[in-house]
């Protein structure tokens, strides 16, 4: 939707200048006028503008400003207060202005007729699709405080699954960074001056150095290779993502790699407990859960094992006997939690079990990436540097001994 620049004179008789996002100008006309906001001047912004606007309001909102908006919701309608004055108070208390305005259109939507839900699908870039879906099961069972609090305690839990995953990868980049700039520095810096003395003594050099000065000379010449190859490769893997058939093999592969299976096999086991739990907590049925599980899920072998789930579930089999059947990607401790929650009508606790569990062990697996990857980064980094020297040594120990004889 495009967004709309205004002038407006609030009943303190104080002028206000905004931006809001609508369908046509009438509707965002009509919408800041019953806000109570006499307009001066409307205009649109422009299509450069206007996704400026939303790259921008969508990067300066953070999660925790969503997970914030819903731990203070929950509480103000446990407390018994109005849904539209409560979010008015929020969008007053909030420090991001484009939260703020956010929550006013949200809020103006509402007096307008729309549900809490529909409000909140205008803004899908922010609020996630579980969250507009909970918010919408809550206004039919009337469990709208309690929902909210569900909602938080799930962002938070995916937001620590988010800055694991980051831990867990941090040490891997930063080494994998600095092995290739310290190569690179001895390619295109120290060789080439070794090669133009080796040069000048006019012997005969060894095939070791032969290949380190060629791969210097390469490097000098070429260095640009190095920067066009590795984005090729990521934009050649971003299109073949796009393909359902590509993407299944890739995500095979992710899952089967020595070090990365650890993050992808706990972040998907600890996101399938976690979605589970809060959508069952909800009310919503498992086939619906269950699709919705296959949409927050960025994994194809991980999607098309749901899928299948979903299929046997809907002929007869509970929960239990459909996770049975993919034994690879759902470890033995899963399949018993869940069969204990489902004979014993606790599910949803043996679900939130399962998502502190795996989220336990991807903290764990983050916390001892740098010890598993160290020794193979000492290897590789000390088999390169021996190459290197010995390859800068062979032909000056020749010249030595040369000189000697």
């Amino acid at each position: 939707m495009p967004y709309f620049r205004y002038e407006a004179i609030n009943p303190q008789g104080d002028l206000i200048k905004g931006l809001t996002e609508h369908k046509d100008i009438d509707l965002a006309y009509d919408n800041i006028s019953d806000s109570g906001l006499h307009i001066v001047k409307i205009q649109p912004s422009g299509r450069l503008a206007d996704l400026y606007l939303k790259k921008v309001s969508s990067w300066s909102i953070k999660t925790r400003d969503v997970i914030e908006f819903a731990k203070s919701l929950s509480v103000m309608q446990r407390a018994g207060l109005p849904l539209l004055d409560s979010i008015s108070d929020i969008a007053e208390a909030t420090e991001n202005r484009h939260f703020r305005e956010m929550l006013l259109d949200i809020r103006r939507a509402i007096e307008l007729g729309s549900g809490f839900s529909e409000a909140l699908s205008r803004h899908k870039n922010i609020f996630p699709e579980i969250f507009i879906n909970l918010t919408a099961v809550a206004e039919e069972t009337g469990r709208i405080s309690e929902s909210l609090s569900d909602i938080a305690l799930h962002l938070q839990r995916m937001e620590d699954l988010k800055s694991a995953i980051i831990r867990a990868l941090m040490y891997p980049a930063f080494a994998l960074i600095g092995t290739t700039g310290a190569l690179m520095f001895w390619l295109i810096y120290v060789l080439p001056k070794m090669s133009e003395l080796f040069k000048t003594m006019a012997i005969d050099l060894p095939p070791m150095t032969q290949a380190l000065i060629a791969a210097s000379d390469f490097t000098s010449s070429k260095w640009y290779v190095f920067i066009i190859v590795p984005v090729m490769v990521y934009v050649a893997l971003k299109l073949l993502s796009k393909n359902e058939a590509s993407k299944y093999y890739l995500d095979m592969a992710k899952l089967r790699l020595p070090i990365i299976k650890l993050i992808m096999f706990n972040k998907l086991l600890a996101l399938f407990a976690e979605q589970l739990r809060i959508l069952i907590a909800a009310g919503v049925t498992i086939d619906r859960s269950l699709d919705i599980i296959m949409t927050v899920v960025n994994n194809a072998v991980f999607r098309k094992a749901v899928a299948g789930m979903k299929e046997d579930i809907l002929l007869g089999s509970n929960i239990t006997d459909a996770i049975k059947k993919h034994p690879s990607l759902f470890p033995n401790i899963v399949i018993r939690m869940i069969s204990i929650g489902e004979s014993t009508g606790n599910l949803t606790e043996q679900l939130n079990y399962l998502s502190e569990y795996f989220l336990k062990k991807l903290d764990d697996v983050s916390e001892k990436m740098g010890k598993m990857i160290e020794p193979i980064i000492i290897i590789v980094i000390g088999g390169m540097f021996v190459v290197i020297i010995l390859g800068l040594l062979a032909p000056i120990y020749d010249l030595v001994s040369r000189m000697g004889s």
